[in-house]
């Protein structure tokens, strides 16, 4: 099993050699932009409100629930010894193709503004049919401070597969592509199916998720459950990934061995966060639609943004739990002896439609701005930027009509890559990365 401390060794020599920090591709984003009746997103939301009391903090306590250790070692001496991260990457069979050799339609979900530094588009085999979609993004800038794991630097996309269509194996569940970025020519991928131990670790099953938001923080990576699940949170150990050994359509232990839905491997939740009130609903704690890190706070945090729908007069909840500064929770959220988590911030705002979320601070101001990604009203189409803090709100605009409709193309969630700069997302069909200094000259 992999260590901390190896994926803390500074490797500054190898990892410049891969700054993802290229010029502004020359993208095409769409033909002509919407009329300026259509292209407003939404009014602005205004100043965030800060939220204090215990009837709105106290919905958003979690419980924290760990699998036993004895059924996650069961499961491993079922299936073998785990492996890490570099296992998975050394065997990537899928690659990722830059903008260039992506179609117009590729292109066009791109943000309008402002330009991707960097996009790729998937490989066709896992975009030309199903009912497959990306969600969410994290990085190994996420996981590490200094942008590196072990001697990789690794991009994660969450997929999630709909209702409608496909096997009926797949329907519901959630997979990550594992993405070595180490040359940002050539980006490569492979497949790992998220999956829930059962029965104490004698079999698995998998993950019924939407996955809107993830973070990969040291070992750890927590993702959002669907809405309405008694779970907001599932945590993975990215030092427990299994390998599969039959390629057939189930999903568990089968006859001869463990199967995937065709994947070869598979990452067993070590544990969950349940709000302490209930189900996630609109009466009670929110459900949790988009998550990033925030290593500007101190201990770091996870933010989180509720889900809302688009166009919806309903006002949303932004808040953050910090992260535990205890060696032995490294990447756990930060809870008391009964295992309660509770949030360091809270706020309020008339944003709705949030499908991406960042918190960050610069340098000597007094407090952090919050960046929402939003969906637009009729939820067809580019969606918009804005920038929000307790003074108020600017939006990301663009074109002659000043649209307000420049982001990407059915947005997923935002992850900050603090040694190149970078923000990294996805559209519906493109993973892309924009430089923060330019997000911030769009909304200025």
């Amino acid at each position: 099993m992999m260590h901390r401390g190896r994926h803390r060794r500074r490797r500054r020599g190898a990892a410049l050699r891969a700054v993802l920090t290229g010029t502004a591709l020359a993208l095409t984003a769409a033909a002509t932009l919407i009329s300026a009746s259509q292209a407003e997103v939404a009014d602005s939301p205004g100043a965030l409100a800060p939220l204090t009391s215990p009837a709105d903090t106290g919905r958003l306590r979690l419980q924290e629930h760990l699998v036993p250790a004895r059924t996650l070692d069961r499961l491993a001496a079922g299936m073998g010894r785990p492996v890490g991260v570099d296992a998975v990457l050394r065997s990537a069979d899928r690659e990722l193709r830059e903008a260039g050799d992506c179609s117009s339609a590729d292109r066009a979900s791109l943000p309008v503004a402002p330009k991707a530094a960097r996009a790729y588009c998937w490989d066709p085999a896992d975009t030309a049919a199903g009912a497959w979609r990306p969600a969410s993004v994290t990085t190994s800038g996420d996981a590490d401070d200094d942008g590196v794991w072990g001697r990789h630097r690794v991009v994660l996309a969450g997929w999630a597969h709909g209702t409608a269509g496909g096997r009926p194996a797949e329907r519901g569940l959630a997979r990550i592509a594992f993405v070595d970025a180490d040359d940002p020519a050539r980006l490569a991928y492979r497949w790992v199916l998220l999956v829930v131990p059962v029965q104490g670790g004698r079999d698995y099953r998998g993950l019924a998720s939407g996955i809107s938001g993830m973070v990969w923080y040291g070992n750890r990576l927590l993702v959002t459950t669907t809405a309405g699940s008694a779970d907001a949170l599932y945590v993975y150990d990215l030092d427990r990934i299994q390998r599969t050994t039959v390629d057939g359509p189930a999903i568990g232990r089968v006859p001869g061995g463990w199967s995937a839905g065709g994947l070869g491997y598979v990452l067993p939740a070590v544990g969950s966060y349940r709000f302490a009130a209930g189900r996630c609903a609109a009466s009670g704690p929110p459900c949790p639609g988009a998550l990033a890190l925030d290593r500007g706070t101190a201990p770091d945090s996870l933010v989180a943004a509720e889900w809302t729908a688009p166009g919806r007069d309903r006002h949303t909840r932004l808040w953050r739990y910090a992260f535990s500064t205890d060696p032995a929770r490294a990447g756990l959220l930060a809870a008391d002896s009964a295992g309660r988590v509770e949030a360091v911030e809270t706020y309020r705002t008339r944003a709705a439609g949030i499908r991406g979320v960042l918190s960050y601070r610069k340098a000597g101001a007094d407090h952090a701005s919050w960046y929402l990604g939003r969906l637009p009203g009729s939820r067809d189409g580019h969606g918009g930027m804005w920038r929000q803090d307790a003074e108020g709100a600017r939006a990301d605009r663009c074109g002659a009509d000043a649209s307000r409709r420049c982001w990407a193309r059915d947005a997923g969630s935002l992850s900050y890559w603090r040694a190149t700069g970078e923000v990294w997302s996805l559209s519906d069909r493109m993973l892309f990365a924009v430089p923060l200094a330019g997000l911030d000259r769009s909304v200025d």
